[in-house]
C-alpha cells in the first residue's frame, strides 16, 4: 500500500535527500530560506508498504483573493523508482489542495524527463530555467576543458595568471563585500535583487550546503561565486564581478576553481543554474558544446481559477513573474 507522510525531522530529511541523489534545492534548509519570506513548506515522505521510497519537499506560497495559495516542487521529486512519480506526486496533490486551498501543484523535476501524464499538463509558466550547462564530473579535467569554447580555455589561464587568489568566503566582511558586488552587478545587468536579508538567510539556513567562493584582489573580492550543494550535485545560486573583476575576467579562473573543488569533495554534477537571455548565458555556454535540456514545468490543476492564473488574467501572471525572481 501506497501513502504520504509529512516529516518533520530534519537530520531524517536530509539523510534521504543526500543518500539518494535529491538536489539541494530539496534540503530542509533551502525549504526553510523560503518560510523566511513568505512561503510554507511542507516534507513530504513516499512510503510502499512502511518503507520509504521517495520524497518531495514542497513551497507554498499564499495568493491574493481568490487564488488562496500555490504549491511547488523545485527540482523534485527525489524517487528509488521515478516511475511511481505520477502516483507520487497525485497524492502531494491532494493534499496541499485540502490542507493550503492550492489552486495547483507545479514541478520542476530535476531530471531529463518524468513520466506524468494524467492530470498533469506543460506549463509555460517557469520558475526555474530548463536548459542549463550541466557538467559531468567524473570526467576528467582534460575532457572537460576540450569541450569548452576555445576562448574561455584562453581566459582560464589569462585570469588565473594575473594575480588572482581564489579562496572560500569565511568572514561575514567578505559575505557583506560579496554582496555589494552582487547589487553593482545588478545594477549593471538590469535584474531585480531579494534583500540583503534573504542572502543572509541563505547562508544561515543552508549552511556547508552554501559555500561562497571568491577571486580576491589584494585581498579583496572582485569576483564571487555563491553554491547550493547536497551529496551529488553542486548548483549555482549567485555570482557577480566588479570593474576589477571585469578587467581581469576573474569569473572564468573562479569557475574553474568551483568546478575542481566539486570534482574534489565527490560531487557527480555542476549546474550553471540555468540559462537566460544576454551575456552571462552566452559566458555559460561557452563551457560546454551541449547545453542540458531539463524536463520543464508541469502543472497539476487543483482549481477552476487554475486557467485564470495561468492564460488569462495579466496581474496573475505579473505575480507568477516575481515569484520567478533567480533563486
Amino acid at each position: 500500500m501506497s501513502e504520504i507522510q509529512i516529516c518533520t525531522d530534519r537530520a531524517v530529511w536530509d539523510d534521504y535527500i543526500l543518500d539518494n541523489g535529491g538536489h539541494p534545492l530539496q534540503l530542509w534548509g533551502w525549504g526553510q530560506v523560503k518560510v523566511g519570506n513568505g512561503w510554507k513548506a511542507e516534507r513530504f515522505f513516499y512510503l510502499d508498504n512502511d518503507t520509504v521510497t521517495g520524497a518531495a519537499q514542497v513551497l507554498i506560497r499564499p495568493l491574493p483573493a481568490p487564488f488562496r495559495s500555490f504549491a511547488y516542487v523545485p527540482r523534485g521529486p527525489v524517487l528509488e523508482d521515478m516511475s511511481r512519480a505520477e502516483e507520487f506526486l497525485g497524492l502531494i496533490a491532494a493534499s496541499v489542495k485540502e490542507a493550503h486551498g492550492a489552486l495547483a501543484l507545479s514541478v520542476e523535476p530535476s531530471s531529463r524527463e518524468i513520466n506524468i501524464v494524467k492530470n498533469w499538463r506543460r506549463s509555460a509558466n517557469h520558475i526555474l530555467s530548463n536548459e542549463t550547462i550541466l557538467l559531468d564530473l567524473q570526467r576528467s579535467d582534460s575532457d572537460l576543458l576540450a569541450n569548452m569554447a576555445k576562448k574561455t580555455r584562453q581566459y582560464i589561464r589569462k585570469s588565473a595568471a594575473d594575480g588572482i587568489t581564489i579562496k572560500r568566503v569565511r568572514t561575514e566582511a567578505d559575505v557583506d563585500a560579496c554582496l555589494d558586488i552582487y547589487e553593482q552587478t545588478a545594477r549593471r545587468a538590469g535584474f531585480n535583487l531579494h534583500t540583503r536579508q534573504y542572502y543572509k538567510d541563505v547562508l544561515t539556513s543552508m549552511g556547508e550546503h552554501s559555500p561562497i567562493f571568491a577571486a580576491y584582489l589584494d585581498d579583496t573580492p572582485i569576483a564571487f561565486l555563491w553554491l547550493a550543494v547536497s551529496a551529488e550535485t553542486a548548483y549555482e545560486l549567485y555570482g557577480g564581478m566588479n570593474d576589477d573583476g571585469q578587467r581581469l575576467r576573474a569569473n572564468y579562473a573562479l569557475k574553474w576553481h568551483a568546478i575542481r573543488k566539486m570534482k574534489e569533495w565527490g560531487l557527480s554534477e555542476y549546474d550553471f543554474g540555468g540559462l537566460v537571455a544576454g551575456g552571462v548565458s552566452v559566458f555559460k555556454q561557452g563551457w560546454t558544446d551541449q547545453p542540458t535540456v531539463l524536463a520543464g514545468t508541469y502543472d497539476y490543476p487543483l482549481s477552476p481559477l487554475y486557467m485564470v492564473w495561468s492564460r488569462v488574467l495579466p496581474g496573475a501572471k505579473k505575480l507568477a513573474q516575481r515569484i520567478r525572481r533567480r533563486s
